[in-house]
């Protein structure tokens, strides 16, 4: 059986990253397997949005039209203010993951709510550390969720044709 692998991109722009999904939609990727992690509504001083696993999200703020785009083809949305790394606008399976880590009480070992998210994925502390600050920097995050092969053919996609930042691959141990 084959172990689930998750690759992440990162981004210094929110243009960049919506790229990246839209690249991997025309590609024919399942918008269920891809979250997007960003941070960039600390400027904003009313209500962004709410999370909501079974619906799309609705978001407001400089980032709208942005933030409107990707909740039109991912699935599961939330606003979080994590601490440490600020405010958190996530999208795909990665909420599900933060939030069954929330209300299970599984933010263990000095990982924030979105470092257990991510390490439920098979990412390693030192990649979470990385990414959280990348994301504090106010670049963006793109996850692919899925088998080897899937996720080897959207690496090499986000590699060759993305204006990325990097690209790693880590896989479960499950």
């Amino acid at each position: 059986m084959q172990l689930p692998k998750t690759c992440v991109a990162v981004y210094k722009t929110h243009h960049a990253a919506d790229d990246a999904v839209k690249r991997l939609s025309k590609a024919g990727f399942d918008m269920k397997k891809i979250s997007v992690v960003g941070n960039d509504y600390h400027t904003e001083e009313h209500v962004v949005g709410y999370y909501n696993t079974g619906d799309r999200m609705k978001a407001w703020g400089k980032m709208g039209a942005f933030w409107g785009s990707i909740w039109g083809i991912l699935f599961g949305a939330a606003f979080f203010v994590i601490p440490g790394v600020g405010p958190m606008v996530i999208a795909g399976p990665l909420v599900s993951a933060i939030i069954g880590g929330l209300e299970g009480a599984a933010v263990v070992g000095g990982l924030s709510a979105l470092g257990a998210g991510l390490a439920s994925f098979g990412i390693p502390k030192d990649s979470i550390v990385r990414y959280e600050q990348s994301l504090s920097a106010g670049s963006f995050l793109v996850l692919l969720h899925g088998t080897e092969e899937e996720v080897a053919k959207g690496s090499k996609l986000l590699m060759e044709v993305t204006d990325n930042e990097a690209v790693d691959i880590h896989e479960r141990d499950e």
